[in-house]
C-alpha cells in the first residue's frame, strides 16, 4: 500500500525558520533508513505558504490568491511517499521519525487511492489511460 506521510506546518516553519544542523542530520539518517528498507518513494520539505498560491475553483471560474495562508494546523510543511505493507507499518516508521520541528508537531498518514478503489467508474479505457500516464511519468523521471 502507498501512503502519503504529511508533516504538518508549525508557526516556525511558516515563518521560514530553518531546521538546525542536528535536525537535518537526524532526518537524513532516518531517510537513509527508509530508503534502505525499500519504503521511501519520495520526500520533500515545502517552503512556507508565503511563497505559495492557492487556486480556487468555482464552476469555470478560477481565482488565484497569494500566501501566506492562515490556520497553520491545516498547512503542510513537507511530505514523504512510502510503500508499506500496512498502515501499522507506516505508523511504526513514523514513531521512529525524529520530531520534524524544534517545537511540538504532528505527522499525518493517509493512504493513496488505487484504481480498484474507484470501482466501476474506472472503466477499462480510463484504466489504460492511467497506466499510460504513469508509464510516461516514470520514463521522464528515468531520464
Amino acid at each position: 500500500m502507498k501512503v502519503m506521510v504529511i508533516v504538518k506546518a508549525t508557526e516556525d516553519s511558516e515563518a521560514g525558520t530553518m531546521p538546525s544542523t542536528e535536525l537535518l542530520a537526524a532526518m537524513g539518517k532516518f531517510n537513509e533508513e527508509l530508503v534502505n528498507a525499500g519504503i521511501m518513494l519520495a520526500g520533500e520539505g515545502l517552503q512556507p505558504t508565503s511563497k505559495g498560491v492557492r487556486v480556487h475553483f468555482s464552476g469555470s471560474d478560477r481565482t488565484v490568491t497569494g500566501g501566506p495562508f492562515s490556520a497553520t494546523e491545516e498547512l503542510i510543511a513537507g511530505f514523504w511517499l512510502w510503500e508499506v505493507k500496512s498502515m501499522q507499518e507506516a505508523i511504526d516508521w513514523v514513531k521512529r521519525c525524529p520530531n520534524p520541528h524544534e517545537e511540538a508537531s504532528d505527522i499525518e498518514i493517509r493512504p493513496l487511492f488505487t484504481m480498484e478503489d474507484f470501482g466501476d467508474a474506472m472503466t477499462p479505457e480510463l484504466r489504460e489511460q492511467e497506466e499510460r500516464i504513469m508509464a510516461g511519468a516514470a520514463k521522464r523521471r528515468a531520464g
